[in-house]
């Protein structure tokens, strides 16, 4: 794939390369052999908030006092702008096109390249992980070399439901300390990450009212807050000799150069991060030198006299030695083009100076404009040229991400979060550089919100905007058609899909969502089309949810077999996904196989136990089967909890009830049935349910 710009000139793989270290004084020797490791990464954590990095006094206490004693570090970057691809820089030591994770989805981290847990595994560590948000799910790949790795979060089988993909500090920090006390005796290393101070901003008491008007800081204050238990305990000199980590894994733009979070550009407010080091052997005080993401490994190994266990090549190196060298930090944000299409980002510092290849490429001089408000892109041509030569080679620029599954999808709007592949262009020109894309950004960053926040009403109207703004860009039309499912107006996202479609703008998860709504409105036979030939292709085994989509059209087609064999096909490949297995249950209740229906539906409610539709289904298996109209009724009314609009639980729960002697609540669920079904859909269905209705006030 050919991209222009920066007028092009060759670009050569130099992020590996150093030079003779500076007179800069060390920040200590590694005494800490056989010592504890607490690394800490607090979520969105700007450099300039922290009270130790001379931010506002009153928002950070507690890792003030831990710098006080600990060694900060005044100019460390990461190296990408959102969760997943820099905790990758951070565990692997490499740069993000050398491990290959480059977004928040689309990616994992390969099962060949060492990580930091699986190096201190390997030297005789417990090891545990306690994350708070989905982008650092295990399916991600930084689970490896860990005993423990708590996420917890269930999997969906709805494309659409916004799941809990958070938990707040305090609960992280509370699961962290009784594995940390439990694991006493022996060499500890444990992760501990922070989601709090990320967007929405929505802080507990008393740290919002402490921060009216700032709710980023409240959120930030709340983080600091929750890691007081974990932290007073070194502090005090109640734990035994350890080595304690803290950084961030990038800022927050909060409003300038218009990003109102982050992920689109790497200006300083997201790209620079805090970095904090407590420990025996690091000399109290400041550290100016020039740092990244990639030298925590090297630095956390040779702290631990384990620097001979450091992997081969690390483009980083350890801040236990003397010298600076003079090196380039490679960054890139690549979201706004995996997902949306735009041109993609990267760049590189060197000596306080920064240049972003973009259309509109720009270098700042980082001393004297920390601001990045003057580009001198134009000014200096020498200069560019020497920073252009520190540009990494790769074979396929800008790289390309796996569809994201509709559960990734779905979580990840659900923190804000775009994801899915977008198609890709051969050429990126100003149009696409995301200076001048910063309103529509904004807008689809307000439609995400009012989704998220159920404002369906507001969010629709704001899609069609984004849709006609762009109507090349698939994530629009995507979130248009989601909305109006939501809204239960398949057949408007039926209309705004095939319109993606004949604008060339649908991706392979608008084409799955599109095959999902025509199955849905008996236009089986369609979604078949659509999806047949990816979903089974000539050579390899196929996808699994393209799979279990076609699994479904072929039931809704009346093709119970061929849905059983596709959808046996799809689990074969992913054993618990439950939207699969809650598929292959509606495939066995149509072939009148009951048992095996309860049975494909428990597994799916025991991997995603707050599926509306897997409760319902299971309910009427047991009524049919083995006529177990209490566990039916319990089971429809579960349904309900998740989902009170779900039509044929209402209808069911209001015709089956009145035979149990359940009276009241039959006529209940008919009134509610009666009041919302849509005519269109239960136009007969609605008949019977007054006729019901009528019987049972009589007869009441």
């Amino acid at each position: 794939m050919k991209v222009r710009y920066l007028l092009l000139l060759a670009v050569l793989a130099g992020c590996g390369r150093t030079q003779a270290p500076g007179p800069v004084a060390a920040a200590g020797t590694p005494t800490l052999a056989g010592g504890d490791l607490l690394l800490i990464t607090i979520d969105t954590l700007r450099a300039d908030v922290c009270g130790f990095a001379g931010g506002p006094e009153g928002v950070t206490p507690v890792l003030d006092r831990l710098a006080a004693s600990g060694r900060v570090f005044d100019d460390v970057h990461a190296h990408n702008v959102v969760t997943l691809p820099s905790h990758a820089n951070i565990f692997t030591g490499l740069y993000p096109f050398q491990h290959g994770v480059r977004d928040n989805s689309g990616f994992t981290v390969p099962e060949e390249i060492p990580t930091l847990a699986t190096l201190l595994r390997q030297a005789g560590y417990a090891t545990a992980a306690f994350v708070a948000a989905y982008p650092l799910d295990s399916r991600f790949g930084l689970d490896r070399g860990f005993d423990v790795y708590d996420d917890g979060y269930p999997r969906s089988s709805r494309q659409t439901e916004l799941l809990l993909s958070e938990r707040r500090g305090d609960e992280v920090v509370a699961a962290a300390g009784e594995w940390w006390r439990s694991a006493a005796g022996g060499r500890r290393f444990m992760w501990v990450h922070l989601f709090d101070p990320h967007a929405p901003y929505v802080a507990p008491e008393p740290f919002a009212s402490r921060f009216p008007d700032r709710p980023y800081l409240a959120e930030v204050a709340a983080a600091d807050a929750f890691l007081e238990p974990l932290l007073a305990p070194f502090l005090d000199g109640k734990e035994p000799p350890a080595l304690v980590v803290v950084t961030s894994d990038h800022g927050e733009a909060l409003g300038e150069h218009g990003e109102p979070t982050h992920g689109l550009f790497a200006y300083e407010a997201t790209l620079k991060v805090p970095l904090l080091v407590w420990g025996s052997g690091w000399e109290p005080g400041r550290d100016p030198r020039a740092a990244g993401h990639v030298d925590l490994l090297p630095t956390i190994l040779a702290a631990l006299d384990l620097a001979e266990m450091a992997p081969a090549g690390l483009p980083g190196r350890s801040l236990l030695t003397a010298g600076e060298a003079d090196r380039p930090l490679y960054f890139e944000a690549l979201s706004a083009t995996l997902n949306q299409g735009w041109a993609p980002l990267r760049g590189v510092l060197r000596d306080e100076k920064k240049l972003i290849e973009l259309p509109l490429p720009e270098l700042y001089d980082l001393e004297t404009d920390p601001g990045e408000e003057r580009n001198r892109f134009g000014d200096e041509g020498a200069l560019v040229r020497r920073l252009m030569a520190d540009f990494p080679s790769e074979s396929v620029w800008p790289p390309v991400a796996s569809l994201a599954s509709a559960d990734e999808q779905a979580r990840l709007r659900s923190l804000g979060y775009l994801a899915g592949s977008a198609l890709p262009k051969q050429d990126y020109g100003p149009e696409d550089d995301p200076k001048n894309l910063v309103e529509l950004n904004r807008w689809i960053h307000q439609v995400v919100e009012l989704y998220g926040a159920r404002r369906l009403e507001e969010a629709a109207p704001l899609a069609r905007r984004v849709v006609a703004e762009r109507p090349s860009m698939a994530v629009g039309h995507s979130l248009l058609a989601q909305i109006l499912l939501e809204q239960r107006d398949v057949a408007a996202a039926i209309e705004v899909m095939e319109q993606a479609r004949s604008l060339g703008a649908a991706n392979a998860g608008l084409n799955r969502q599109l095959a999902l709504s025509l199955a849905q409105v008996g236009r089986a036979d369609e979604a078949i089309t659509i999806l047949r030939r990816k979903a089974l292709p000539e050579n390899g085994p196929g996808d699994p949810e393209d799979l279990t989509t076609l699994g479904i059209a072929l039931s809704e087609a009346g093709r119970q077999s061929e849905a059983r064999q596709v959808l046996e096909r799809s689990r074969h490949l992913d054993p618990e996904d439950p939207k699969t297995l809650e598929s292959l249950g509606m495939v066995a209740l149509r072939q009148q196989r009951h048992a095996e229906a309860e049975s494909f539906l428990r597994q799916a409610l025991d991997v995603h136990p707050e599926s509306p539709e897997a409760w319902n289904m299971l309910a009427v298996a047991l009524f049919s089967g083995a006529g177990d109209g209490g566990g039916a009724i319990a089971a429809w009314q579960r349904s309900l909890e998740f989902d009170p609009e779900q039509w044929d639980v209402l209808y069911n729960l209001g015709t089956v009830a009145p035979g149990l002697g359940r009276r009241e609540l039959a006529r209940d669920a008919l009134e509610r049935f009666v009041a919302g079904a849509p005519g269109d859909r239960y136009g007969d269905d609605l008949i019977r349910a007054r006729q019901m209705l009528r019987q049972l006030r009589a007869a009441r």
